[in-house]
């Protein structure tokens, strides 16, 4: 059962969260769950088979500007800690696991980085490196409507305003494996989708400023155990992505599936969380 809560923060801002344990509970390990871009945060409902097995309790929250959030205009990535840390105090989670899938993956990385104390392992699935450093040509391999909304915004809120007005179709060039998974448990992503596109572009539009602006951390402080997932066949986020990454985070390891697209690469998500029960002690 997922309990949802309303949480006032001292700035006036309300988070929607999540969660899937019992207040006070002990025992079992928190892992907080950071969704896509456009999304609402609902914790992945084809992983709670695996959670339940090995004595997950899933926590999430509604990014600023999506379903019961507050919109946070000017939100870089690494204000997700903060928003991060508001939920599990409220819940009396000490310490916790984060994981993220495509645009979650960055925010997970920054509660590691910029929580060190309290987080104990990470799962990156298909996430993005940060914008614009030496080492990546960080557009290489990304669709062509894909890269065109994120370097709108780029060019500022303005930019990116007048693209999402615009009616331009974004296209993912899912591949065919990527579609056999939205037609099997990962159709649950349309739930969490709907919501997110329905309520306008807002959320959408803060989270691409804020994945091309400074992320407000460096991702090499992530010192907590960390794995990143990643499909070589992706176009939405490329694999040069996390393989960027993985060369410059500290206990790192990384997984290539190189059959894998964006979606199907959540395919391995269970063994992942194996790896992020067995590392996060």
């Amino acid at each position: 059962m997922v309990t949802e809560l309303d949480l006032g923060l001292g700035d006036g801002r309300t988070l929607h969260a999540y969660d899937t344990g019992v207040k006070g509970a002990a025992g079992g390990l928190a892992v907080l769950w950071h969704h896509g871009t456009p999304n609402i945060g609902a914790p992945p409902e084809p992983l709670f088979p695996a959670a339940k097995r090995l004595g997950i309790r899933w926590v999430s929250y509604d990014r600023p500007g999506y379903g019961g959030s507050t919109p946070h205009r000017g939100r870089d990535v690494a204000s997700a800690a903060s928003d991060v840390s508001s939920v599990a105090d409220a819940l009396g989670i000490d310490q916790f696991a984060v994981m993220g899938h495509s645009g979650g993956g960055p925010h997970a990385l920054a509660c590691s980085a910029l929580l060190p104390e309290r987080v104990l392992g990470v799962v990156s699935v298909a996430g993005l490196a940060p914008f614009g450093l030496e080492g990546l040509d960080w557009f290489a391999g990304m669709t062509a409507s894909g890269a065109t909304s994120l370097r709108a915004a780029a060019e500022g809120r303005a930019a990116k305003e007048r693209y999402e007005a615009s009616g331009a179709e974004y296209d993912p060039e899912f591949t065919s494996a990527d579609l056999a998974a939205l037609s099997d448990e990962w159709s649950w992503l349309a739930d969490v989708v709907g919501p997110a596109v329905a309520a306008g572009p807002g959320g959408l539009i803060d989270d691409d400023l804020a994945y091309v602006a400074p992320w407000g951390f460096d991702p090499t402080q992530a010192i907590a155990p960390v794995l990143f997932l990643h499909g070589g066949r992706d176009r939405v986020v490329p694999s040069s992505h996390s393989a960027w990454l993985a060369r410059r985070c500290p206990s790192a390891e990384v997984r290539f599936s190189s059959d894998d697209g964006h979606i199907s690469i959540l395919n391995s998500a269970s063994a992942a969380m194996d790896w992020l029960r067995a590392h996060a002690e």
